[in-house]
């Protein structure tokens, strides 16, 4: 038996034995990749009581680690002092092969030859936290209006062709329904660690995309959303779009990361 027919055999044996809140937290981490602590106790704990939350977190994600479901990286966030809530969970080995299994959106790559995660540096790890966030902000947003999170997919599940042999390489694109309407968009996290020019060329591509008559997924043009760390760089970004050809005013917007949830939620909702 091949490795690959191994693994595969072990993961559906592996599967019986997971609860509806295991397979949840593997879908999620199949989705954006990386979450912490903190972060899996707002998606799928907080059924919980307080006083037991993080208790229960502990021991289930200890039981998925040494299972190699999950693995936490080497870095953690909020510092020694943050405890279990800070650090960084990622799938392990075991994990990846049970994704195909549970049907989550995952590229090619990780579907056909599972491997143990790398710690990224801390620059790469904070802006994947920070699409991970919208996710989970997104999904609390959902909880309380009843708007759904249909689609959330992170890189590169997220890119799409480009029509000139390329990819348009957003970090996220994201559906929203309610019963009447649906939203569709792509999702630029701006961490104000790239050049103004830089982050220019890289909207006009999607102006440039609109203009040749392209199409992004199940045939429709998502708008594209820029979540920025603060409000200074918000003013940038927007003074920086106002320059920018049409169709810029319709298809590019700029918001805070903390009000990019509720600015989604709320734009599908008018």
């Amino acid at each position: 038996m091949t490795e690959g027919r191994r693994g595969q055999a072990a993961a559906e044996w592996l599967l019986e034995s997971l609860s509806k809140r295991d397979r949840a937290i593997i879908n999620d981490l199949a989705r954006v990749r990386i979450l912490t602590g903190d972060q899996l106790t707002r998606l799928h704990f907080l059924d919980l009581s307080v006083s037991s939350r993080d208790r229960t977190r502990r021991r289930v994600l200890a039981r998925l680690a040494a299972l190699d479901v999950v693995t936490t990286l080497d870095r953690r966030i909020g510092g020694v002092r943050a405890g279990s809530a800070g650090l960084v969970y990622a799938l392990g080995v075991a994990g990846q092969h049970l994704v195909p299994l549970l049907g989550a959106p995952a590229d090619e790559h990780t579907a056909r030859r599972a491997r143990h995660p790398w710690t990224p540096g801390r620059l790469f790890l904070r802006h994947t936290l920070a699409v991970s966030e919208l996710f989970v902000r997104l999904v609390e947003k959902g909880i309380e209006t009843g708007v759904k999170l249909d689609a959330f997919n992170t890189e590169p599940v997220s890119w799409t062709p480009n029509g000139l042999g390329g990819w348009l390489k957003p970090d996220a694109y994201v559906v929203l329904t309610t019963e009447m309407f649906e939203d569709a968009w792509w999702i630029e996290v701006d961490r104000a660690t790239e050049s103004l020019p830089t982050l220019k060329r890289k909207l006009v591509m999607y102006l440039d995309f609109v203009e040749r008559g392209q199409l992004g997924p199940d045939g429709v043009i998502p708008r594209v959303l820029v979540t920025v760390p603060d409000e200074g760089r918000r003013e940038a970004i927007q003074e920086l779009l106002d320059r920018l050809p049409e169709p810029a005013d319709k298809l590019l917007h700029v918001v805070l990361a903390d009000e990019a949830a509720q600015y989604l939620v709320q734009v599908l909702r008018e």
